[in-house]
């Protein structure tokens, strides 16, 4: 069907008559046990929860918060909000009671969704105790109202509410490396016309399976996610946690798998703790044991009837995408960000170039302004930042493009490259100016790094922090295991040195011994770095570890 000139409800309605009986969403409750959602089920809840928020007279368009980890009743919770008339604002399940306190006093939200959490009760004490508070049936312990109970007691919403094209949908916090967080607002047509053309480029139909665990706070996930089942009408499995991940998987045999750097790279250092990376190169060389080879690798990760699979949300390192695609997935990196639904630009099968994120998807116009910055603009684009006309008007060129912050070029083919992020560019203590993502890509080829941090201002050389991966971490404190890791960052040095100019030559690795998560605050919601804590973090060691004089140095 032509989505074009559908909005979100529009997609809703369409469902509602042609599909109701056919499965939609599965959501596991534990022990093994799912609860199947059809399109009839999942739409008349929504209708139900919208009914009861009508009830509560709210101001018209109303901002309603939204707090859960990736469940079925976080999809119903967005529709209801919209049929009710109001504005959705999703908050990511990781955040602290400070955050949560901002948001929803920023947002000046009256109702809150209380959903599938780990750690409520450090997130409570920021909820202000005037706002309602709704609970799902896979929320942490609470007195609040029940879904079920409201839903059993509320009829559906009768009738085909319309929202405008340009009215504002939902407000998308951005998860900031830096600073608070920007409130993005998007309109009904925003998110149309992001859903429309991801789904069309990638050719994407009804039959597609797709696991959601990746979290729908962020517009990576919304956009082709939610928005994506919406406009092609797939079938959306969840994950129940990190414990029965592969168990999910199997359950959901996705055809289409999104994820994010580090999950990719945990994947692979998952794979290679099983069967060495010399090993696996050796037995992908023979013929007929190959296809074998990659069926079983893929299988074991759960991925082998992906037909399309998605990284997005930071780079991944080249090799790390070389490795991918030897086994036979084709992994397509894209790009966009919060202020364009995510919905910015793609490799293409068939098309794609190792290190660059692609072609801009249709509707997009691209430019590279002097400085080397990308531009973009597209009816995807948000209508501004919440409450903040500085910021809006900051964000934008004179000629309406919205300034990425990242600096990129273009090949003949139309492909992007980005080589790094304006603001994370640092001057060192010779004039010179250094990027750190070209070189953090060159290390991360590394078999034993999970992350790593260039940094260096006003030093003569830059240096990077390293965290090894998680499986390898334990032997830290094993002498012959530290010497075969210094022997071999030692040699990465050099390697990497090669590649690069004099200037951004690495003086040395510091091999860090603290974790880096979002629990504290070294990573954003979406597992990216925030560059301004880690610095901070080993600020007043870094002039004595440039004193040692050493290539290798363990924290």
């Amino acid at each position: 069907m032509d989505t074009t000139k559908k909005l979100p409800l529009d997609m809703l309605y369409h469902w509602e008559a042609t599909k109701a009986d056919s499965p939609y969403m599965t959501q596991p409750i534990g022990n093994g046990k799912v609860v199947e959602y059809t399109w009839g089920r999942a739409i008349d809840e929504a209708r139900r929860m919208a009914s009861y928020l009508k009830s509560l007279n709210l101001p018209e368009k109303s901002r309603i918060g939204l707090i859960s980890k990736n469940c079925a009743h976080w999809i119903m919770t967005d529709w209801a909000i919209w049929l009710a008339g109001h504005i959705s604002v999703p908050l990511y399940p990781t955040l602290n009671a400070d955050t949560v306190n901002y948001i929803l006093n920023h947002a000046e939200c009256e109702v809150l969704f209380v959903g599938k959490l780990d750690d409520w009760d450090s997130m409570k004490p920021g909820v202000p105790d005037s706002v309602r508070c709704i609970s799902y049936p896979l929320s942490p312990p609470n007195d609040f109202e029940t879904w079920d109970d409201i839903v059993a007691k509320y009829p559906p919403l009768e009738g085909q509410v319309h929202r405008e094209p340009e009215e504002l949908a939902t407000i998308v916090y951005t998860s900031g490396s830096t600073g608070r967080p920007k409130g993005v607002m998007l309109s009904f047509e925003n998110m149309a016309f992001a859903a429309a053309g991801g789904i069309e480029t990638l050719g994407v139909g009804p039959e597609e399976r797709m696991l959601s665990y990746l979290p729908l706070a962020h517009v990576f996930e919304r956009t082709f996610v939610e928005l994506g089942s919406l406009y092609a009408g797939f079938h959306l499995y969840f994950a129940e946690s990190l414990d029965t991940f592969v168990q999910d998987l199997q359950r959901a045999q996705p055809t289409l798998f999104l994820s994010v750097p580090r999950l990719w790279v945990k994947f692979q250092h998952g794979v290679l703790q099983k069967v060495p990376k010399e090993k696996l190169e050796r037995l992908l060389k023979i013929p007929l044991v190959n296809k074998l080879i990659k069926k079983k690798v893929l299988k074991g990760l759960g991925l082998d009837k992906v037909k399309l699979a998605g990284s997005g949300s930071a780079p991944l390192s080249n090799d790390v995408l070389d490795w991918y695609r030897n086994l036979g997935l084709e992994l397509l990196e894209g790009y966009g960000m919060s202020e364009n639904f995510a919905y910015s630009h793609m490799n293409k099968p068939g098309r794609t170039r190792t290190g660059y994120v692609g072609e801009a998807l249709p509707g997009v116009e691209v430019k590279i302004s002097e400085q080397g910055e990308v531009l973009v603009k597209s009816p995807a684009t948000m209508m501004g930042y919440y409450k903040d006309e500085e910021k809006t008007k900051e964000a934008f060129t004179e000629d309406g493009f919205l300034k990425t912050g990242d600096k990129g070029e273009i090949d003949e083919m139309g492909r992007l490259k980005l080589t790094g992020r304006i603001k994370e560019i640092f001057k060192t203590s010779k004039g010179k100016y250094i990027a750190p993502a070209p070189i953090e890509n060159r290390l991360m080829s590394h078999d034993a790094i999970e992350m790593v941090c260039v940094s260096g201002a006003n030093q003569t050389q830059p240096h990077a922090l390293v965290l090894l991966g998680e499986e390898i971490r334990p032997k830290m404190a094993d002498e012959s295991f530290r010497k075969e890791i210094e022997e071999s960052f030692t040699q990465l040095i050099k390697d990497v040195n090669k590649t690069v100019d004099p200037h951004e030559q690495l003086a040395f690795i510091t091999v860090v011994s603290d974790e880096w998560s979002i629990e504290n605050s070294f990573l954003t919601p979406t597992l990216k770095l925030k560059r301004n804590v880690v610095e901070d973090a080993y600020q007043e060691k870094v002039d004595s570890w440039y004193a040692k004089k050493q290539p290798v140095i363990w924290q």
